[in-house]
């Protein structure tokens, strides 16, 4: 991005970077979601067995994709600080768009018929267990499916709360405290996004009790929420990267116009 270019272009060619960093995280975060880890695990604990609602214990177990997710809602703070709600609207559809898109090559992966070679070939795992890999590879992937119908769902609510609520922090803070608009829209939106996505993919199209919903869904926003206080220090530094690449005449210009939408 060098400065001689034209600040026009500078200005297309940073909201194509933004997005399309805001779009690979999303797509991935689809795609590995799936999995359930432990943080105990990661970080060799014992199990918290926190008594939860009735005789259900609460763990810090979440989804993989979570791990990556405070992620974009980071970039789609700075689209919003230089583009407005309506950068955020339009980046936040065409996610939607390609993620739809991704659902239907995987339903199509998933009904194809394997080759005979390829199940030969895998046919036993590293132990000498019989294994069927069309069933493992179907099975992983029907269960995203559920993550992708979730996820559009819960994306599209979640960002249009984050993008609302970062613009309406902005008037009420006068452009000042970015790490509170940030943080703030993020505490609010990530409020609705940890719990609907998990609700639909898991409780109405999958197998989980509503119980593992809450607990899953609440190590999730607490994540979040830790993580989008950790990375307030990332999102002024690309604050200061954007301004000595706009120029500063420029972004504060983009920014009372993002504002004003």
């Amino acid at each position: 991005m060098g400065k001689d270019q034209p600040v026009s272009a500078k200005y297309h060619n940073l909201f194509i970077i933004l997005s399309a960093l805001f779009i690979t995280n999303a797509l991935i975060a689809e795609f590995i979601g799936v999995k359930i880890l432990s943080l105990e695990k990661i970080l060799n604990m014992k199990p918290l067995n926190i008594p939860f609602i009735g005789d259900s214990l609460l763990s810090l177990n979440m989804s993989v994709g979570v791990i990556i997710w405070p992620i974009v809602f980071i970039i789609s703070d700075i689209i919003n600080e230089y583009y407005g709600r309506k950068g955020v609207k339009k980046i936040s559809v065409i996610a939607a768009i390609l993620i739809s898109y991704s659902f239907i090559i995987v339903v199509f992966s998933t009904q194809s018929p394997p080759a005979d070679f390829w199940l030969e070939n895998n046919a036993v795992d590293p132990d000498g267990n019989i294994f069927n890999i069309n069933f493992a590879y179907n099975t992983i992937f029907r269960q995203g499916l559920g993550i992708i119908v979730g996820s559009i769902t819960a994306f599209l609510v979640g960002q249009l709360v984050d993008a609302y609520s970062f613009h309406y922090l902005r008037i009420l803070t006068n452009h000042k405290y970015l790490w509170l608009r940030a943080t703030g829209s993020t505490v609010i939106s990530q409020l609705v996004d940890s719990f609907l996505i998990l609700f639909i993919a898991f409780y109405l199209l999958g197998n989980w009790s509503f119980i593992e919903v809450l607990s899953v869904g609440l190590i999730q926003y607490l994540y979040k929420i830790t993580i989008a206080i950790v990375l307030t220090p990332l999102i002024y530094w690309m604050h200061y990267i954007i301004d000595n690449y706009l120029g500063k005449e420029k972004a504060q210009e983009m920014i009372d116009v993002a504002t004003a939408d």
